[in-house]
């Protein structure tokens, strides 16, 4: 069995290093009360718990929930210790993915940066431990993607792997959050799509998403993977709303860069961006980045999340921390009896890797965009 103690830090701050969990061995019940699994879409609790919950993101929201559903077919799940007659209190919310190719797993959550289990003690954090016991049994293994360090000591077998997550505080003034990017390669590159007389437009229309999918399958040809499918973004579009906004640099009439943010609660979410390489000296992308800071600070908003960047990608992460953004380490970990990978955990299976990569790189884009669709399903 497991059980938990809480190690604060000295660090304030509000996401990574700011509360580390440890998992050892007793009891995984809560007051002697097990953890229950609701449906978040269906438990008309769940969107106002999340837009309560000081650790919530977007991530954990009802549109992106209902997106994940809609699009990949994945059955979002939350476990809870709170009774059904009282409003929700605490949570870990999954999706169960089931797919010939990957098997049955229970990620939280599939395609996103980051999902902090919703408690507020490690007395709720005890319903972990029941997860595991009960799950591990039933699904390949269960991952979670915590900001939050979880350090858990289980008799299952633990895979984990690191990322970089970069977050920008909003509080100083815009002079001072512009004065603490770097000179030359985030300063001089905006002033200079200024004078190279870039535009910007900005909306959810589909006009945009059309002028932004052509620039991530460019972007992800390039990195020799295939793009999400559209109709993701489109649902992504219709269940965010407002809430959501495609951002589009334009050179004279042609589209170089073209980002989507997220907003939540009291954060705005970079999400997805895409560009073309041969236009990167004019400052296309530095640009929307700062008029997405500029609009998150217009609306009161505390933090810009940057999102995760593979550790394989050093040159972003330092393209990130150029913003005067603060770095610190995702750890995704995968617990299970045996066969915690899957045939698309490509980095285990480097010469396949190299194949596929290669492969990829050669086809056009109306085949790599099939290639997305089929896919993606099965990768979560």
């Amino acid at each position: 069995m497991l059980s938990l103690e809480r190690n604060e830090t000295e660090n304030s701050e509000r996401h990574a290093g700011e509360t580390e969990y440890a998992i050892g061995n007793t009891d995984p019940f809560l007051n002697g009360e097990a953890a229950t699994c609701i449906d978040p879409l269906s438990d008309a609790r769940w969107q106002r718990f999340v837009e309560l919950h000081p650790r919530s993101s977007v991530f954990h929201s009802t549109p992106w929930l209902d997106a994940l559903r809609r699009t990949y077919g994945y059955q979002p799940i939350a476990y809870t210790t709170s009774r059904v007659d009282e409003p929700l209190g605490n949570a870990i919310v999954f999706c169960r993915i089931k797919s010939p190719l990957t098997g049955c797993r229970l990620v939280s959550l599939p395609f996103s940066d980051h999902c902090e289990p919703l408690v507020c003690n490690t007395n709720e954090l005890e319903m972990f431990s029941q997860i595991l016991h009960e799950e591990s049994a039933r699904v390949r293994y269960v991952e979670v993607r915590p900001i939050a360090n979880l350090r858990i000591r289980s008799p299952l077998q633990c895979r984990s792997t690191d990322y970089s997550f970069h977050e920008l505080d909003l509080e100083p003034s815009l002079a001072k959050l512009f004065s603490n990017f770097h000179k030359s390669s985030i300063q001089r590159k905006i002033q200079r799509a200024h004078r190279e007389g870039l535009t910007y437009r900005d909306g959810n229309s589909e006009a945009l998403l059309d002028e932004f999918y052509r620039l991530l399958t460019i972007t992800r040809k390039r990195h020799k993977i295939p793009p999400p499918p559209r109709r993701w973004f489109l649902t992504l579009m219709k269940l965010f709303g407002n809430l959501l906004k495609i951002r589009v640099a334009f050179c004279g009439h042609k589209a170089i860069a073209s980002m989507i943010t997220l907003r939540h609660r009291n954060t705005m979410v970079y999400k997805y961006g895409g560009s073309d390489v041969t236009c990167n000296q004019l400052g296309a992308m530095p640009m929307l980045y700062w008029n997405s800071i500029q609009d998150a600070k217009s609306e009161g908003l505390q933090f810009f999340d940057l999102g995760r960047t593979d550790l394989t990608q050093p040159g972003l992460a330092t393209f990130k921390s150029r913003f005067g953004a603060r770095q610190s380490v995702l750890r995704y970990s995968r617990f299970g009896i045996s066969n915690l990978s899957h045939v698309f955990d490509l980095p285990a299976r480097k010469l396949k890797s190299s194949v596929a990569r290669s492969i990829i790189s050669r086809l056009p884009d109306s085949a790599l965009c099939m290639a997305g669709r089929v896919l993606y399903r099965h990768i979560g």
